[in-house]
């Protein structure tokens, strides 16, 4: 990561740490404290992308963690790719590849903390948008490194805020979640099933497009695993043998079958714990 006045994923995360401890109207330390989406831009239009602005609304009404609303467009080589240390690439359709230069900056930016969540809203697990994310993802960390692998249902990402079974948007087509890890940390994680569609709201506050099959439930987890997300990214070192978890499985009052009746959710308590509502 370069020096200067840029936020990693390190300074988020401690950041965060020291604002759990104060009243939210004294945490006034200035924008660059606060968490922010990156979406990133291969030369494709984004779609839903007020989708993520209803979910750093969500992450901030649900958690400690004060957040930027505004999302800034970067694209690979941009100065303030490592201002957002967490990207979002959404797309349905066929995205560039980067050029070299792009390439070794992704590279770079995961290596060295940064996570990126690739979002398909293409309503298929085997398009245009599918293959060229897999391309992507073999330019970045060519053979032999490992690529995309399926990720394990009981694998912390599903639990490191909410307890969640599987990677459920405003679609239900792939039952599972694909990642590429690196020193045992989720680097990239891929989900085909639309979550920024669930999330997307109009401008008068309707929800843009119905979740299918499982409707508002749905959404409700769609949102879950979206905060899960964020909730990892920012966790160094996060372990699934921290004590929070046996914690978590005992105190369980809620499962996806249950719908969407909520729960107060349990924060790691090294993060951020909930908001007073």
């Amino acid at each position: 990561m370069p020096s200067g006045p840029t936020l990693s994923r390190r300074s988020l995360l401690a950041a965060a740490l020291a604002l759990v401890a104060l009243p939210r109207r004294a945490r006034a330390i200035g924008p660059a404290s606060k968490f922010r989406f990156g979406v990133l831009s291969l030369g494709a239009p984004t779609p839903h992308i007020n989708g993520l602005r209803r979910l750093a609304w969500e992450l901030d009404k649900r958690t400690a963690i004060d957040v930027d609303l505004d999302s800034p467009v970067v694209t690979p080589t941009s100065d303030k790719l490592h201002e957002t240390p967490f990207l979002y690439l959404g797309g349905d359709r066929e995205v560039a590849l980067p050029d070299q230069a792009g390439i070794e900056a992704l590279r770079r930016f995961l290596t060295f903390g940064g996570f990126l969540l690739i979002d398909s809203a293409e309503g298929s697990t085997d398009g245009a948008f599918d293959h060229s994310v897999r391309r992507l993802i073999e330019a970045v960390f060519p053979p032999p490194a490992a690529g995309l692998e399926l990720v394990d249902k009981d694998h912390v990402v599903y639990h490191s805020f909410y307890l969640l079974d599987g990677p459920l948007g405003r679609l239900a087509l792939a039952p599972t979640m694909e990642a590429v890890t690196r020193d045992g940390r989720i680097v990239i994680a891929y989900v085909q099933n639309d979550l920024a569609g669930a999330w997307a709201r109009d401008n008068f506050g309707n929800y843009e497009l119905p979740c299918e099959p499982g409707g508002e439930r749905q959404r409700e987890l769609a949102f879950r695993l979206g905060i899960n997300l964020v909730m990892y990214a920012l966790c160094l070192d996060y372990k699934t043998d921290q004590v929070h978890v046996p914690f978590i499985m005992r105190r369980r009052r809620w499962k996806p079958d249950d719908g969407a009746r909520a729960v107060p959710p349990v924060a790691p308590p090294a993060v951020a714990p909930v908001k007073p509502r």
